[in-house]
């Protein structure tokens, strides 16, 4: 399925705290009433383990092992019936969770209202102990229908059919985001502290992001499922049933926006989201706590071991190297590669999602690299040299960028910015493409889009995964973008756009992807 063009980014995200009187709550719930679609999400305070020797009384409490974890970040990214969007980040430490409590649990179970969630039970889950804790019993959640699982869409949207057993691996929310999407989702400030505030501009709209782009996945989905019941047999029927269903939600009170595919995607498509009490109880024997740690996609254990860079590094001529820098970052920070490469450094990914980290100091020690990481157990390895090994200290990708140039005091000329394919880490060809030659290479792999037909274009060939790139907006603006970062880090001269065919071969590889248009 080809990538669709990035839906704008959540820039007018509303941050809400006070109470129902205050403007930021008032606006919230009113779009509450008003919503036909509403997707959630929510983020904690990180779990850690309890120390294994106890600490000085000045230090603080670790988190009860017998106790969820307390939400303090609600996302909710609102549809009216006039299509209009609306993001709202809820501060559940400024806000009383009093005047929440009944308009939330009110649109969980309305039926009019169609809720999405990506792996939404846990976090109901977490948001249910965090509302009784505060307010006593009977004040959780532990319904919402109906509802529609963005990691069900996926699968829907992929060829699985939703009324069988679908795979049990799923792509992270980022992963679906850029492939279906094109968008490419930060997940560096996910495990920040989300009970520090006041929260940061990046970490708002962070959490705006992961609901926001909700919407956008269900209006693919939406747009398949009109598509394929217009052209069933049985639509006449589908539609008089969905009719039928909407009348049904009318009488009741609860308005309908749907029209009436969209009804049919809540009447064949929804499902429901029921807690029971286990749900609501954390797991308090030791060994279902260690698994319930590992499992929790939104809680990583941090370290504080020395990995300060020691060198040489292996492409050293020194140590018989080739001088020039390669490098392989693991599953943590796949965005930095992308960055690494886009200034036209070697930078690898592991071949499998999981890799083991035998199988990860195995591909260093073949292939000359030195492993960039966050995971600082890997530090602890006894047979891992320490100038194979480097943890990444910063969070987020540009600062990461800088953070790596600087520690191995790395040269970025402007003829390497853009020099290596972004998605596979591939060199191209020395010889550019005409827009006939690109068209023909494309051919059931890539759309060349048409407003490029009457451009005096040339096009560059990924000689590894045969991606086709070409100098457009988004290459002058990562052009832009890079050259920033390196201007602080490398003292860069800036970089001079030309057009003469002498001077397209020293900025011949190009960072705009054919496949976002």
């Amino acid at each position: 399925m080809d990538p669709s063009p990035a839906p704008p980014p959540p820039l007018a995200a509303q941050l809400v705290t006070g109470d129902a009187s205050s403007p930021a709550l008032s606006h919230l719930l009113r779009s509450l009433a008003a919503a036909r679609i509403v997707a959630f999400d929510a983020e904690w305070k990180p779990r850690r383990r309890a120390p294994s020797a106890p600490s000085d009384d000045a230090s603080p409490a670790p988190p009860n092992p017998t106790q969820l974890p307390t939400v303090t970040v609600l996302q909710l990214a609102c549809r009216g019936e006039d299509g209009g969007n609306e993001v709202f980040v809820v501060d559940l430490l400024a806000v009383p969770l009093a005047d929440l409590w009944a308009p939330l649990r009110e649109l969980f179970e309305r039926p009019g209202v169609l809720k999405l969630g990506f792996r939404f039970k846990q976090d109901l889950a977490y948001l249910s102990a965090t509302f009784t804790a505060a307010l006593g019993c009977d004040s959780g959640f532990n319904r919402v229908e109906p509802f529609l699982d963005v990691t069900n869409v996926y699968h829907y949207l992929k060829g699985h059919d939703m009324q069988k057993r679908l795979p049990k691996e799923t792509k992270s929310l980022a992963s679906i985001c850029e492939e279906l999407l094109n968008v490419s989702l930060s997940k560096e400030l996910q495990c920040s502290d989300w009970s520090c505030r006041p929260l940061s501009e990046g970490q708002i709209q962070y959490a705006a992001s992961d609901a926001y782009y909700l919407l956008y996945i269900f209006d693919l989905f939406h747009q398949k499922v009109s598509i394929e019941e217009k052209c069933s047999p049985t639509a006449e029927a589908s539609d008089e049933h969905c009719s039928q269903r909407a009348s049904e939600c009318s009488s009741s009170g609860n308005d309908i926006y749907f029209d009436g595919y969209s009804t049919s995607i809540i009447t064949k498509y929804s499902d429901r989201i029921l807690l029971t009490e286990s749900d609501t109880k954390a797991r308090s024997s030791r060994r279902k706590e260690k698994q319930k740690l590992s499992s929790d996609a939104k809680c990583k254990e941090k370290f504080d071991y020395n990995t300060e860079w020691m060198g040489p590094p292996p492409w050293d001529p020194s140590v018989g190297g080739d001088g020039y820098p390669k490098f392989l970052c693991d599953v943590m920070i796949e965005g930095l590669a992308k960055h690494l490469r886009c200034v036209g450094l070697d930078a690898a990914t592991p071949s499998c999602r999981k890799p083991q980290p035998r199988e990860l100091l195995d591909q260093i020690y073949k292939e000359g690299r030195i492993l960039l990481t966050r995971d600082a157990k890997l530090i602890k390895y006894q047979y891992l040299a320490t100038n194979q090994v480097y943890r990444v200290k910063s969070l987020l990708k540009h600062d990461q960028l800088a953070e790596v140039i600087d520690t191995f005091q790395l040269k970025i000329s402007e003829d390497r910015l853009m020099s290596r394919c972004t998605k596979c880490n591939g060199s191209f060809i020395q010889k550019p493409l005409t827009l006939e030659e690109a068209i023909e290479a494309s051919k059931g792999f890539q759309v060349i889009p048409s407003c490029l037909f009457n451009r005096n274009m040339e096009f560059w060939k990924c000689t590894d995964c045969n991606q086709l790139y070409w100098e457009g907006t988004q290459y002058h603006n990562a052009v832009q973008k890079f050259m920033s970062v390196c201007n602080i880090n490398c003292k860069l001269h800036r970089m001079r756009y030309t057009t003469n065919h002498s001077e397209c071969t020293r900025v011949r590889n190009h960072s705009e992807r054919s496949s976002s248009g």
